[in-house]
């Protein structure tokens, strides 16, 4: 275990802060809720920041930081879902992405060896999901429809960045072998 699995580590802890604290989701605990989730969410950046500048890149750490950050914003999400505050089928339709690109990601015959590294749309889709839960967290009425609005851009983002994922690439041309 090197300093970023321990990163990634802590952050899979922390999960169950934001979701005990919704148990009851006083105007307090929704706060604690929105700052542990968005200390967890920061922490991403900081392990794979760490793997890479520290040369500690793991096979651990890369199956864990991908698991935990999904469990990351799905738990919330699920939290949300039970105070009625955005639909199971919209969740639904995040897991469905998440589900199929973690399968395309480790069968080597759907992506023929090559795994895309991160792209525009896949930080965008980070980017939206962690602002739209934390505004659908925080105890401020005047703008939770703002927040179910981020929800459903969170959700189309989710499925472009999917799409994007799984989009044929052309392949560089080769020149044929030359004749001696």
């Amino acid at each position: 275990m090197n300093l970023p699995t321990w990163i990634t580590t802590i952050r899979l802890l922390g999960i169950p802060l934001v979701l005990v604290a919704l148990q009851d989701p006083t105007d307090a605990r929704r706060w604690f809720s929105v700052g542990a989730f968005i200390l967890f969410a920061g922490t991403d950046w900081l392990d794979g920041y760490l793997a890479r500048r520290l040369n500690q890149v793991t096979d651990l750490g890369k199956f864990l930081d991908p698991l935990v950050d999904k469990l990351l914003v799905l738990a919330p999400l699920m939290a949300l879902v039970e105070l009625g505050q955005i639909p199971g089928w919209g969740v639904f339709l995040i897991l469905a992405r998440e589900l199929a690109i973690s399968g395309w990601r480790v069968n080597p015959a759907m992506q023929q060896g090559k795994v895309p590294g991160a792209n525009l749309w896949g930080k965008a889709k980070t980017v939206t999901q962690i602002a739209a839960i934390a505004a659908l967290l925080a105890p401020l009425p005047q703008i939770q429809p703002i927040a179910v609005i981020l929800f459903w851009l969170c959700v189309a983002i989710t499925w472009v960045s999917g799409l994007v994922y799984l989009w044929p690439r052309p392949q560089p041309a080769t020149s044929p072998p030359l004749q001696s």
